[in-house]
């Protein structure tokens, strides 16, 4: 009994394609990346708020306080869940925003994009540049709103408190944080005047 020929390699399937060259081929470039930087700068300063949607604790992944240049802070959307306005930000070449910056597992992309409610519309990703430690980190994620509000529109009790909870816990500068403070209270009372006198 005759033995037949083995195929030749440009017609065995097998050496069509390797499975790493496949594998290659079919996963995105950012699913190659086993992590990213994410800058937080309102309610995910707080890394046990973060960890309530996440699912794990956040504490591992933070790299410290960080500096966006040429942007300032906003409360320029309101939260359908929260029912009160809650943070942006918006270009500002004379203006800063200081924040906490992450490096996150690459798993929990999607987790943080359902948080900011990426798939609704809410915020989308903005790939920005930060100062920490001395160091100048690039390719940054950070979120900002897509429908903006005309003013800005005050936060709630809740919101407050997180976000400042966050800036302090991370170590944000102390001035900033009373400026961080000021605002958010300055709303508030401003708010406060509108229902007196509506």
């Amino acid at each position: 009994m005759s033995i037949p020929p083995r195929p030749s390699p440009a017609r065995s399937p097998v050496n069509i394609l390797h499975p790493v060259q496949l594998l290659q081929v079919t996963r995105s470039p950012q699913s190659l990346k086993s992590s990213f930087y994410y800058f937080a700068y309102g309610s995910c300063m707080c890394p046990v708020d973060l960890k309530r949607t996440l699912g794990e604790s956040m504490y591992p992944f933070v790299i410290g306080p960080a500096t966006l240049q040429g942007y300032r802070l906003g409360f320029y959307r309101r939260s359908l869940l929260r029912n009160c306005g809650v943070l942006d930000v918006v270009p500002d070449s004379n203006s800063r925003v200081e924040g906490v910056l992450y490096q996150l597992p690459w798993r929990l992309s999607e987790l943080l994009d359902e948080r900011e409610e990426v798939p609704r519309g809410g915020y989308r990703h903005e790939t920005i540049e930060v100062d920490c430690q001395n160091q100048r980190y690039t390719d940054v994620r950070t979120y900002v709103v897509v429908n903006k509000l005309p003013e800005e529109l005050a936060p709630n009790d809740w919101y407050f408190n997180v976000v400042l909870r966050g800036a302090v816990t991370c170590g944000l500068p102390e001035q900033y944080c009373w400026q961080l403070f000021s605002h958010m209270h300055r709303l508030q009372q401003q708010q406060v005047q509108i229902q007196r006198s509506a």
